[in-house]
C-alpha cells in the first residue's frame, strides 16, 4: 500500500490528510466524552486537543501507511475519576468510531448531493474511507483497540487485566495471519461498500 502511495504524491497527501483527520478526531473525541464526564485525565495530558501530533501513534500509524489499518495513541483514562465506572469507560471508548461514522456520514452526505469537482469528491472519498476503516478496525475486541473494553461487561477485570497485556501481541498475530486469512479486509471492505450504497449511493471497491 505505501508504494503504491508514494508511486502518486497527491493520493499520498490526500491519505496523508486524511488519516491525520480521522485520528485527531477519534482521540479528541475520546478526551472530549472522558473530561465531560469527570475524567480530566486527558485534558491534563494534552489529549483534548485538534493537534494531530498529540495523538499519533508509532505503530498504529506504521500499519495504516502499511497495510491499509492501524490504530491513534491510546487516551489515558483513570476510571476513579468517573461516576459509573464501567458504563462510562465504554461511552468513552465508543465515542472514537462513533465519531469516525459520524464525520463519514457527514462527508457522504455532501459527496451525495453537492455538486463538487472530481478532485474534491475524490479527496472526500479517501477522508470518508479512512475514517470508516478506523472504525470498524477500532472495533474489534483486543487490546489496546476500543473494542477490547467492551468485553469488561462479560469478564471480570482481573481476566480482561491478563487478556490487555497479551493485546499488543494477540493483534500483531491477527494482522499478520490476515495477509493469510483477510477476514480483517474482508469486514473493512464490507463496511465502507455498505456505508456508500446507504449514504452516497454508490458502490466502491476498498
Amino acid at each position: 500500500m505505501l508504494l503504491n502511495l508514494i508511486s502518486d504524491p497527491g493520493q499520498f497527501i490526500a491519505f496523508i490528510t486524511a488519516l491525520l483527520v480521522a485520528i485527531t478526531i477519534h482521540e479528541f473525541s475520546h478526551a472530549w466524552i472522558a473530561n465531560a464526564l469527570g475524567d480530566p485525565t486527558a485534558k491534563r495530558e494534552g489529549r483534548l486537543t485538534m493537534n494531530p501530533i498529540a495523538h499519533l501513534d508509532l505503530m498504529g500509524t506504521i500499519f495504516m501507511l502499511l497495510v491499509g489499518f492501524g490504530w491513534g495513541k491510546p487516551v489515558p483514562i483513570n476510571v476513579n475519576n468517573l461516576k459509573n465506572p464501567k458504563i462510562d469507560e465504554i461511552k468513552i471508548s465508543l465515542a472514537g468510531p462513533f465519531s469516525n461514522l459520524i464525520l463519514a456520514t457527514i462527508l457522504g452526505l455532501i459527496i451525495r448531493f453537492i455538486p463538487l469537482s472530481e478532485t474534491t469528491v475524490n479527496f472526500l472519498v479517501i477522508i470518508t474511507i479512512i475514517n470508516l476503516v478506523l472504525m470498524t478496525f477500532n472495533l474489534l475486541p483486543i487490546p489496546p483497540l476500543d473494542g477490547s473494553h467492551l468485553l469488561k461487561i462479560f469478564i471480570s477485570q482481573e481476566a480482561y487485566l491478563a487478556f490487555e497485556r497479551l493485546g499488543i501481541f494477540i493483534l500483531l498475530v491477527v494482522v499478520v495471519m490476515s495477509n493469510f486469512f483477510p477476514v480483517i479486509q474482508t469486514t473493512i471492505s464490507f463496511v465502507v461498500n455498505l456505508f456508500f450504497n446507504l449514504v452516497v449511493g454508490q458502490t466502491i471497491q476498498y
